[in-house]
């Protein structure tokens, strides 16, 4: 894609303030969703080649993460903030894929526990190189830059009810 000549939202944010009212809020909320089309494009492109997309990587990344290497898929859902109908269909895929499979829970007869496969270990591995060659898609920051820009991200999170400290 061949650059703009000039910022379109910088452009927009003018014309607000002049026929709207300040421009604060509009050309940030305009800025944060177009650098997460940038994002969610090179990692897109980095788990393609993978046969992974961000939410079924973020699902072996979760399951990775764990002490035993499964979890709950109520817990999955919690904590990948998704609705549970939409963690069964990424549990679907990843065990059709041989990544992950469902065991039964230990104790509680009413828990499937999803656990990954050596399979998925070895994937994840693999996508998480990839993605971590394209710095998750985040571009033109410092380390500093960075850690500010997650700082002022979760304020707005937080305010919005995504999580408590």
């Amino acid at each position: 894609m061949t650059p703009l000549p000039f910022d379109p939202i910088a452009r927009a944010a003018d014309l607000w303030d002049e026929r709207v009212g300040s421009a604060t809020s509009m050309a940030a909320v305009t800025s944060v969703m177009r650098v997460q089309q940038i994002i969610q494009s090179a990692v897109d492109a980095a788990l393609k080649p993978h046969g992974l997309t961000f939410a079924r990587y973020e699902a072996l990344v979760l399951l990775y993460f764990s002490r035993k290497g499964a979890l709950p898929m109520r817990v999955m859902g919690e904590r990948l903030q998704l609705h549970p109908t939409s963690v069964t269909n990424i549990v679907d895929r990843l065990e059709s894929d041989g990544l992950v499979r469902r065991t039964p829970h230990p104790t509680d007869r009413r828990t499937t526990l999803v656990e990954i496969t050596d399979a998925g270990l070895k994937r994840r591995e693999d996508a998480t190189a990839a993605v971590v060659e394209v710095n998750l898609g985040l571009k033109g920051l410092t380390d500093r830059q960075t850690e500010q820009l997650t700082d002022l991200l979760a304020k707005v999170r937080r305010a919005s009810g995504d999580f408590e400290d």
